[in-house]
């Protein structure tokens, strides 16, 4: 039985001073029942509660800390850039170099500007392929979230997905209006939202792999076919690749299924944990961006030298570490395929989708390709099976419409660790 006494206590607290006890919602574990749990450290493969219990963890952050926590050479990098200051609010050579590596690793990007998040990446893509196309609508697919701007929060994935709310007040219709929806993976749905709206579509944004429904894979010629759609219609095709960006590849899941988009958003892994985001594409339409064009965006700490710094070290790791997507595959691929035999051995109705160091299970005999075959699931359930896991020791997302996300320092001994305490989680959980 799990020691929960000063997250109980520092819940309540909180709940008094911050809405709904916590800064994002998901964290709440209102989907999964309970209360959530407060972190006071991690290491490795590991976390760490402020009531002394320990976790194998599969969330990293929500992936980022592809390396595993307390990196050392992020650690430096980040303690060198501190004793020089925080935050200077001027241009750095550091993220003069982060933008090089940037450049130099994903196939599609010429140029790139910093941001402090994915959410503000999104919001600024979608303003540069509107001011660029001269165009206000844009195109998303149900079930992705692009963070919380506005123009996203219509049929988004994960958090609102997760709270029970489609689309969020304060929203206006002018907003929604201009934000058309498709089905993920339906190439003819895209066509007709096209026809529809002959030459007043700016901008069609996906996320490559969809990690806000759950991990759901894009089937064979999609992402191509929306290619040819934007080259054929004039529209700009930006990949969300917040979540994708160097995690499935070097280059992203653009360089994995060899489909440029016109602009990429970033965040995630490039600040190695700090808070970061970017986008970037062609250097004609990046152009477009103040001071070197019309288009308007700016931030204090954009390049903060912090952030800079650790993301520095963590994307010339990846660079340089030939083997590394092949280890995180490995180890993945193993726990992928513990999990199966243990829920074909408690006979439960499932499915789980991977992707390299993305895995989703879904309690639904249906296959997952989309939000609509995602909300099959039976969430309930999936809140049982949170709970086992954490009382066996493993920190899963507390979400049934949350990707897991694996690190290096997970290694064949943790993974077998894991997937002993899925079993017993398994067998432990009354109705499978």
């Amino acid at each position: 039985m799990l020691i929960k006494e000063n997250s109980k206590s520092l819940f309540q607290k909180a709940q008094q001073l911050i809405p709904g006890g916590v800064n994002s919602p998901v964290r709440a574990f209102r989907a999964v029942g309970g209360e959530p749990l407060f972190i006071e450290s991690a290491k490795g493969a590991y976390l760490f509660d402020v009531d002394g219990n320990s976790y194998i963890e599969l969330i990293n952050s929500w992936g980022p800390m592809i390396l595993g926590h307390g990196n050392e050479a992020i650690e430096q990098a980040v303690i060198e850039a501190l004793r020089k200051s925080p935050s200077f609010g001027a241009p750095t050579e550091a993220e003069v170099n982060v933008a090089e590596l940037i450049v130099e690793m994903v196939p599609s990007i010429e140029k790139v500007r910093m941001v402090n998040s994915g959410t503000e990446a999104t919001m600024s893509a979608i303003r540069l392929a509107r001011g660029f196309t001269k165009k206000n609508k844009i195109i998303k697919f149900e079930g992705c979230y692009h963070g919380h701007g506005d123009s996203f929060l219509i049929a988004a994935g994960s958090g609102v997905a997760t709270m029970g709310t489609p689309d969020s007040p304060g929203v206006t219709k002018g907003t929604a209006n201009d934000t058309l929806t498709a089905p993920y993976n339906n190439l003819e749905a895209v066509e007709a939202l096209i026809q529809k709206n002959k030459d007043q579509i700016a901008a069609v944004i996906i996320e490559p792999v969809a990690g806000n429904m759950g991990c759901v894979l894009p089937q064979e010629g999609y992402l191509q076919g929306l290619r040819s759609l934007c080259d054929s219609h004039g529209i700009i095709l930006i990949f969300d690749e917040v979540m994708t960006g160097f995690r499935l590849a070097k280059g992203g899941a653009q360089e994995l299924f060899g489909v440029m988009p016109d602009l990429t958003t970033l965040g995630k892994i490039i600040g190695g944990g700090m808070p970061v985001g970017a986008y970037g594409g062609r250097k004609e339409i990046m152009d477009w961006v103040s001071p070197a064009g019309p288009v308007y965006q700016a931030g204090t700490l954009s390049g903060n030298p912090i952030a800079m710094s650790a993301g520095f070290t963590m994307l010339n790791h990846l660079n340089s570490h030939e083997g590394i997507y092949s280890q995180l595959d490995k180890i993945s691929e193993r726990i992928f395929h513990g999990f199966q035999a243990n829920l074909k051995a408690v006979s439960k109705n499932y499915t789980m989708n991977r992707i390299g160091s993305m895995i989703s299970l879904f309690f639904t005999e249906n296959k997952v390709t989309d939000f609509e075959s995602a909300k099959t699931s039976d969430t309930e359930l999936f809140g049982k099976y949170f709970n086992a896991m954490l009382e066996n020791g493993v920190y899963i997302a507390p979400s049934q419409f949350e990707t897991l996300f694996l690190s290096t320092a997970i290694d064949e001994k943790i993974a077998d660790l894991i997937i002993t305490a899925n079993l017993t989680a398994l067998k432990s959980i009354d109705g499978l």
